[in-house]
């Protein structure tokens, strides 16, 4: 894992996202905010441990969240508790539905690396899992919460990966009691999850009372 001191992580500055328009959770509007805040015009890479403290930045993080749908029962999602061998301490502990990270300025330079963004999400996606199933992905909103010191400083385009089988297994230690579970079990445990996994679970799973 990088060392947090030497790692320089794509970020997008806030008043950017302001101007798109400021939202508080989850929005759908994709075709609105992904260009324009992945527009290199406007994207630079900082060292990650000022930006932690940073909130004129915002880092952008891809969050997938992994769903079997098997049409003989209820649908299910993959979900795991952080360990602490996990980048972010203030997330130890929390359950999770999404798998993902930072953008690294490494993840732009490798040879014929066109969209530094996409290699950076298949870097994460293969650092976290092994995926063993077909799948097929297509992203679904943006979360931001700036009720949260981590949330402040983050800004998350979530995006969902429908898998044939659910053989999708930790590659990392620290992504713990991993596997796939039904909608229902992890609604009704909803404030064990992180925040953005609770925002996620009620925007596109829960009932809208929830």
């Amino acid at each position: 894992m990088p060392d947090l001191r030497t790692e320089h992580v794509l970020v997008v500055p806030t008043e950017r996202f302001h101007a798109i328009g400021h939202f508080q959770g989850f929005s759908t509007d994709i075709d609105r905010y992904v260009d324009g805040l992945l527009d290199p015009a406007h994207t630079s890479y900082q060292p990650r441990d000022r930006a932690e403290q940073n909130p004129d930045f915002k880092q952008l993080i891809p969050y997938c969240i992994f769903r079997y749908a098997n049409p003989d029962s209820e649908e299910q999602l993959f979900q795991y508790t952080r360990g602490k061998g996990q980048g972010e301490g203030r997330l130890h502990a929390k359950r999770s539905i999404g798998i993902g990270g930072h953008i690294s300025s490494d993840d732009a330079r490798g040879e014929g690396v066109d969209n530094p963004y996409e290699e950076g999400l298949r870097r994460e996606l293969d650092e976290e899992l092994c995926i063993n199933t077909p799948y097929c992905r297509r992203c679904v909103g943006l979360i931001n919460d700036d009720q949260t010191e981590v949330g402040r400083v983050h800004l998350g385009i979530v995006y969902l990966l429908d898998v044939g089988q659910p053989a999708v297994e930790p590659r990392e230690v620290d992504i713990l009691n991993a596997g796939f579970c039904p909608v229902s079990q992890l609604v009704a445990d909803l404030r064990s999850f992180e925040t953005w996994s609770q925002i996620c679970l009620k925007a596109l799973f829960g009932p809208s009372e929830i």
